[in-house]
């Protein structure tokens, strides 16, 4: 499994890289356990988008429209998963080698209001804050 990392000096995403290589004919989906995990500091969220080539050339889309990984993530789930849909209009489709990037993580620092009163601990993976 390669790290994530950025390819320039002037780019937000750090690249994720597919540890296995995947096929989506346009309408399919794969879903991509990364094996990474991130500590992410309080008050920060890693935001994953699709490389913007495959976007551009693909209509490659995260089913989630953006992956959000909040900071108390790694503590209880862990491991980063991405969910992918070929969503080509052009009947295009997507061949990704292993070994080469096809999403992308941005760090982003976050506020709150001053009367949030979130207090709960997370105890699980997707969808765990509004579970009952």
């Amino acid at each position: 499994i390669r790290l994530p990392k950025r390819a320039t000096a002037g780019s937000a995403g750090y690249d994720f890289f597919a540890p296995a290589a995947f096929t989506l004919k346009p309408g399919e989906m794969t879903k991509i356990l990364t094996g990474i995990r991130a500590r992410i500091d309080d008050g920060w969220v890693l935001k994953l988008y699709p490389r913007s080539g495959l976007g551009f050339k693909f209509r490659l889309q995260l089913n989630n429209t953006v992956g959000i990984i909040d900071s108390d993530y790694y503590g209880s789930e862990g491991h980063i998963q991405v969910k992918l849909t070929n969503d080509s209009r052009e009947g295009k489709t997507v061949e990704v080698e292993a070994g080469t990037g096809f999403s992308q993580g941005i760090f982003v620092e976050y506020g709150i209001t001053v009367d949030d009163e979130a207090d709960e601990v997370r105890n699980g993976g997707f969808g765990s804050t509004t579970r009952a």
